[in-house]
């Protein structure tokens, strides 16, 4: 039985849905969440829950959920922000957004949520500045993780550009205690106990390839950038691929060793990355032409790159994208795979589009324009 692919898709302007039974034809709703900024979203595909996280200046930090595929939605508010302020001092404002003076359970501690994911009963939740949360009861209350909070030389981390984000949470599908995150600039890290304990991944297998490059963000003293964008786990193994800020690696070991696989692309820099949920060998990235060059495809002509051999060759796929005058970007959480057996690929940019492509990203098609700018999206096929 086929299922309908549902496109979770998180913008400046609030979460939205896209549907589809054939994949052609894509039915869009939203926007969803109040108009919050959100940064990702998550589903259940067994129960149909629909999770969405995000938040700013403004809101703070929360996670939505919704029980009824994104009919309605609840919001377990993190942490407070500027209306807080706002609404604690006038009545009226705060009689006009429903507003309460139950402090949130972090304070103002979190700026936002940057990730979600769903695994084993847990809802994870990556936060900003470099914050790991749980949830036990399907997003409703939230605890902090204590081992990654009080890591080892923490308060030498650096922020990325967005901040100390934790952007990417992988978990393995056989394994509950074994977890995978990505956090700009801190790098990968690494837990075999279901987060009881953390180590850092970012060690270095051809170091010697790896040399002479000025970038700051560049591998170095042995180990890859510590600017980690996106990081993907191969179905079946503890095989990893990332795009760093400088280069796309793949660790064959869980991220004990990373190897650079950059070569044959257009451009050492880019923000996501993903692989086929088939073919562990089968992976997808979007190179950009810099991080002070513009952040858009090179030479302005988009093309989505693919390699069949886990990174050792590429090839562009161009066919139905832009190929002139065209200025994106594509954001770390912002390209996602179905699980169909002719996999999708899809991507969102900033410039409100969502292209899909039917046959593993040979030919694409523009399936929604004119959203709010991207930040993330996430294929699931519900129950």
């Amino acid at each position: 039985m086929t299922h309908t692919v549902h496109l979770l898709v998180g913008t400046t302007k609030g979460a939205f849905i896209l549907t589809s039974e054939d994949r052609h034809a894509w039915e869009v709703s939203g926007p969803h969440c109040d108009g919050w900024c959100i940064n990702h979203m998550a589903a259940d595909p067994d129960t149909g829950m629909l999770w969405a996280g995000g938040g700013d200046d403004w809101s703070g930090a929360g996670v939505w959920r919704s029980s009824d595929g994104g009919t309605t939605w609840t919001v377990a508010q993190l942490s407070s922000g500027e209306r807080d302020k706002w609404a604690a001092q006038d009545p009226d404002f705060a009689a006009m957004i429903g507003w309460t003076d139950t402090p949130p359970v972090f304070g103002d501690e979190l700026h936002s949520v940057w990730s979600l994911r769903h695994a084993h009963g847990a809802l994870w939740a990556g936060a900003k500045p470099g914050t790991l949360l749980k949830s036990s009861d399907n997003g409703e209350t939230w605890e902090k993780n204590d081992a990654l909070a009080s890591f080892p030389g923490r308060e030498d981390w650096n922020p990325g550009a967005a901040g100390l984000t934790l952007h990417t949470i992988v978990t393995s599908p056989d394994d509950p205690a074994k977890i995978w995150l990505g956090i700009s600039a801190a790098g990968v890290f690494a837990s075999e106990d279901g987060g009881a304990s953390w180590e850092r991944r970012n060690r270095l297998s051809n170091a010697e390839s790896c040399a002479d490059h000025p970038h700051p963000a560049a591998p170095s003293n042995g180990e890859t950038g510590h600017c980690v964008h996106n990081m993907v786990r191969a179905k079946g193994s503890d095989l990893l691929y990332q795009q760093n800020h400088h280069g796309v690696w793949r660790s064959n070991d869980g991220g004990r060793h990373w190897h650079d696989i950059t070569e044959g692309l257009p451009s050492t820099f880019g923000f996501p990355v993903a692989v086929d949920p088939h073919d562990p060998q089968r992976i997808w990235t979007l190179p950009l032409n810099g991080d002070s060059a513009g952040r858009y495809p090179p030479d302005a002509s988009a093309a989505v790159w693919a390699s069949e051999d886990g990174g050792n060759n590429w090839t562009a796929k161009r066919k139905g994208l832009p190929q002139q005058n065209c200025f994106f970007t594509v954001l770390r959480q912002a390209m996602t795979t179905d699980t169909r057996n002719d996999t999708g690929v899809y991507f969102g940019t900033n410039s409100g589009s969502v292209f899909g492509s039917r046959d593993r990203g040979e030919t694409w098609n523009e399936v929604a324009r004119h959203l709010p700018t991207v930040l993330s999206v996430e294929a699931v096929e519900l129950h």
